[in-house]
């Protein structure tokens, strides 16, 4: 039976641990960090950055790079939390077809949990590295205000 991994899916950061006999061990990702920003880019070569590297490059691709985008989930375009943000960062918000907030790069419109899929899956890596095998099963965390 594979071990079930607990991923906390944080607006700025995130991190992953599993339990290891009574203890909860945090698991560091391949930069030795045990949390990982939440920021997911896409470049011009078409490669998809999560985490520290998206971080990196941040300034010199403003518009392709998406952080806190777990603020938009559930969200519908109108709210006045999304009209804000439309203001304050650099990357595109946009109304879907049913009025929720959704995010356009590079001229493709995605939902904020696609986006964010790329961050668990990204969280999901080092515990597969840690563990030796592959994982199956998470539990996933977000704040009280969800």
């Amino acid at each position: 039976m594979s071990k079930v991994i607990g991923i906390d899916l944080g607006t700025t950061n995130s991190c992953v641990a599993i339990m290891d006999g009574n203890k909860v061990k945090v698991i560091e990702n391949a930069e030795g960090d045990r949390t990982t920003p939440s920021i997911i880019a896409y470049t011009d070569d078409g490669e998809t950055l999560v985490g520290q590297s998206a971080k990196r490059q941040a300034v010199t691709n403003p518009h392709n790079t998406l952080y806190a985008i777990k603020r938009l989930i559930g969200r519908r375009f109108e709210d006045d939390v999304v009209q804000k943000d439309i203001k304050m960062v650099p990357y595109k918000i946009v109304k879907a077809d049913n009025g929720d907030a959704w995010v356009e790069v590079k001229g493709e419109k995605m939902a904020p949990p696609q986006v964010s899929a790329e961050v668990l899956k990204k969280m999901k890596k080092p515990a597969e590295d840690y563990l030796g095998e592959p994982v199956t099963e998470a539990v996933i965390t977000v704040p009280a205000y969800f």
